[in-house]
């Protein structure tokens, strides 16, 4: 989480589509003890009646009897985010080059993600599934979070009534398919949280895999003149800036990051 706050602060200094708005988690009555729990679980929140709902999201309003507010919380849109970073970094000098890694004799940063499993053995695949939505009757100002004991569901505003819909978190590298379970799921979550997303446009469905190690946190290794930096499982787009900086300090300092391994030697 302090990792998380540092660079939710980073994002927002240099990428113009962070936005500050907070996030809000609510549960269906039967569900209400999952609320209780998420609170224990975290910090910085307060508790809000139906009435306060309906004043942060009119098109919630009496569809929830109390929910949490999280209003230190942001989010952004990956995809402008990335391309406004590599504009930056192209303006710099950087090189972007498509294709394999060539063989160097010079340092090199790894972040290749679940690819690394040929070097790093104890990385494993959670796959991950999402579906981006158009739905224009539904107006929601921050990303909304539904708990339920088996279909946890969170769903971010894009804009002009495009939502983003996730995630699944499978034990599985199947980097390919989204299943229909996982479809029908997230689509019937969707539903229970507003009736009108039923009515929604598919735009988008996507999946991949998120590497990540045996405890879920992420790791920085040196191996020779290859530094690896892996492992950000659900967090990658977040802590992607903190380990930046990690790596940066190691090789500017030769400060030894706080994620660092001891060397453990590649396969």
């Amino acid at each position: 989480m302090r990792l998380g706050q540092e660079a939710a602060g980073w994002w927002r200094e240099h990428c113009g589509s962070v936005v500050r708005n907070g996030s809000l988690v609510v549960a269906l009555g039967r569900d209400l003890r999952e609320l209780d729990r998420f609170a224990r679980r975290t910090e910085r929140h307060e508790f809000l009646s139906s009435e306060a709902v309906g004043v942060l999201e009119p098109d919630l309003a009496g569809r929830f009897g109390r929910a949490l507010l999280f209003r230190d919380e942001a989010h952004l849109a990956p995809r402008e985010a990335l391309g406004a970073l590599r504009h930056r970094l192209e303006a710099d000098g950087v090189v972007f080059r498509e294709g394999p890694a060539p063989e160097s004799e010079g340092l090199t940063v790894d972040c290749r993600g679940l690819a690394a499993r040929d070097v790093l053995r104890d990385l494993r695949g959670v796959k991950g599934e999402m579906i981006v939505l158009r739905c224009p009757d539904v107006a929601l100002s921050r990303p909304v979070r539904l708990l339920h004991p088996r279909i946890p569901l969170y769903i971010v505003p894009r804009g002009d009534g495009v939502y983003m819909l996730g995630a699944t978190a499978i034990e599985s590298d199947d980097r390919r398919r989204v299943t229909a379970r996982s479809l029908l799921e997230m689509l019937s979550a969707a539903y229970a949280l507003h009736p009108a997303f039923g009515e929604a446009e598919v735009l988008e469905l996507g999946v991949d895999a998120r590497p990540a190690f045996p405890d879920n946190l992420p790791r920085i290794r040196r191996h020779g003149r290859r530094i690896h930096v892996n492992g950000l499982y659900r967090h990658g787009f977040l802590l992607a800036p903190a380990l930046a900086r990690m790596v940066a300090a190691l090789l500017l300092y030769d400060e030894r990051p706080e994620l660092m391994d001891e060397d453990i030697p590649e396969r």
